[in-house]
């Protein structure tokens, strides 16, 4: 892989990410922010990931890990290894002439890039969730947060929540 593998995640207090395959919160403000850090890049996800925003993202290419051989979409690019899915973001994003590729969760997913992810877009939701799916522990010594913006909860949203960047310590 030569382009950056960035993380984009949403992460209560408690370390939850999500429960029976989905977001335990409504935060459309978010969902905003998702789309700004994640339009005309690659998105790695896996095959319940996918399964639970059950579309294509416009103006994203998406690549689907799966250990199911049957499984397809049309339009969507399936991979069976995370090697083979980092070769095919990697080549999509230089087609897109995007400067990164993004790893879009789930559990798994995340729990097996971090070891190669140069950055993690870390929304903080503040709140402890009830949930069955968690981001890895981060190790302080690894990271370095380069950004950290308070936001309040909007109209919609059911917390208030931080925009962090965490980057990679060379």
């Amino acid at each position: 892989m030569t382009l950056p593998l960035v993380m984009v995640v949403a992460v209560a207090e408690n370390g939850v990410i999500g429960k029976d395959n989905n977001l335990s919160w409504r935060m459309p403000s978010d969902l905003k922010h998702f789309r700004a850090i994640t339009m005309g890049k690659p998105l790695i996800m896996g095959r319940k990931t996918f399964q639970s925003i059950g579309r294509p993202l416009p103006g994203r290419e998406i690549v689907v890990v799966t250990r199911d051989p049957s499984f397809a979409v049309p339009g969507i690019h399936i991979m069976h290894t995370l090697d083979a899915a980092l070769r095919k973001a990697d080549e999509l994003a230089v087609k897109m002439k995007a400067s990164e590729i993004v790893a879009a969760g789930g559990g798994s997913i995340y729990a097996a890039l971090l070891p190669r992810a140069s950055a993690i877009e870390l929304t903080r939701v503040h709140a402890a969730i009830e949930g069955d799916t968690h981001f890895p522990s981060l190790n302080d010594g690894v990271w370095r947060k380069t950004r950290h913006e308070e936001c309040a909860a909007g109209p919609c949203d059911d917390f208030a929540y931080a925009l962090i960047r965490l980057e990679r310590r060379q």
